[in-house]
């Protein structure tokens, strides 16, 4: 049984969550506070719930120092469920970053309504958050510190898939990734030099989002990071975020690679889908791509590596220890289309190795 706490100082947030998880069998409500600091003394006489939803605008302390603390001191699983992240706000991608494993955005009116509407995504959310692996803000700044370690213990791997002299723009990387993928990708992106070859990120996010985690990275990295658009060349030192609620594919043109952005049915219950990244991959241009599944619940992506594998892509998912999540890539691993399974660490090597 996962035992979720509502920290929210709407009653009427707290009543909606409690009516929409009693239907659930695996999932109880153990309790709900208006503000972090009732919840701090409630933990106390009850004990630690599996999986928090927190509000971030709360009176006595907002939810994201809230989120730092608990990150810091008692690594919980924890949902943001909040108004100010209707649009992908800026505190939305901070909460992810300091360890948030998803965001929900809520309206400010008709909230009952709304969480009928979300029911399958907050319930689907509430089973991938129990399942997460986190360890303290100071456990992973430590790890993400042995990153700029050239002689770290980790393996290094060198990449199998360089390009020959002459056709290094036309080589490129798809990646694919859900929960846990925000923190993860930072680890990685940050550590990545201006040369690189161009990546293609497919994060499983809703609209507004990726915009907001697409500027986040580009401050914050040495690369070129944007929201990708319908019609984008490919270029090096690039990296492309697809657009939440849009599916994001290669075309292979006249003028060399480029990117199609198209609505569509959600595939692999997501949009944007990694499959759809990876099967396009795959049918333009398999052998000129390097392609990596991170953390994330589900098998999204799975059968799309498996096409590219099949096609002569060099393909790699993460290993179980460092996932949050260790969904995607597992399933991707069962179904033979990986050649190994990598580390950031690693992963990192890899396309520095790339020419």
């Amino acid at each position: 049984m996962i035992k979720i706490f509502v920290i929210d100082d709407s009653a009427v947030v707290r009543s909606a969550i409690s009516i929409l998880v009693e239907k659930e069998p695996d999932i109880t409500l153990v309790g709900t506070a208006q503000d972090p600091i009732y919840a701090m003394e409630k933990f106390q006489r009850m004990g630690w719930p599996d999986v928090i939803i927190l509000d971030i605008e709360m009176p006595r302390m907002d939810g994201l120092t809230f989120l730092k603390k608990v990150m810091a001191t008692r690594p919980t699983p924890v949902i943001i469920c909040s108004s100010i992240a209707q649009k992908g706000s800026k505190a939305s991608i901070e909460a992810m970053s300091l360890g948030a494993v998803d965001v929900l955005g809520k309206p400010e009116f008709q909230v009952k309504n709304f969480f009928e509407e979300v029911h399958e995504r907050f319930v689907h959310a509430i089973r991938a958050a129990a399942k997460a692996k986190l360890k303290s803000t100071s456990m992973t700044a430590k790890y993400l510190s042995t990153l700029e370690n050239k002689n770290s213990a980790d393996v290094i791997l060198q990449s199998t898939a360089k390009a020959s002299a002459g056709a290094a723009a036309d080589h490129f990387i798809a990646i694919g990734s859900s929960t846990g993928g925000v923190q993860t990708l930072e680890a990685i992106i940050t550590k990545l030099p201006p040369t690189i070859p161009p990546i293609l990120i497919t994060q499983h996010m809703p609209a507004g989002f990726t915009t907001s985690f697409a500027e986040r990275l580009d401050r914050i990295s040495q690369v070129n990071v944007k929201e990708a658009s319908h019609g984008d060349k490919l270029q090096r030192g690039c990296i492309y975020i697809a657009p939440g609620e849009f599916h994001m594919m290669v075309k292979r043109t006249t003028l060399g690679l480029i990117l199609e952005i198209k609505d569509g049915p959600r595939v692999s219950r997501h949009k944007p889908s990694v499959d759809v990244l990876f099967r396009s991959c795959a049918n333009e241009a398999p052998k000129s791509c390097t392609a990596f599944i991170l953390t994330g619940m589900g098998d999204d992506g799975a059968r799309g590596m498996k096409e590219l594998h099949d096609k002569g892509a060099k393909t790699y998912a993460q290993e179980e220890r460092s996932c949050i999540v260790y969904g995607m890539p597992k399933e991707a691993v069962a179904l033979g289309g990986v050649d190994g399974s990598v580390t950031p660490l690693q992963v990192i090597n890899i396309i520095r190795g790339i020419r």
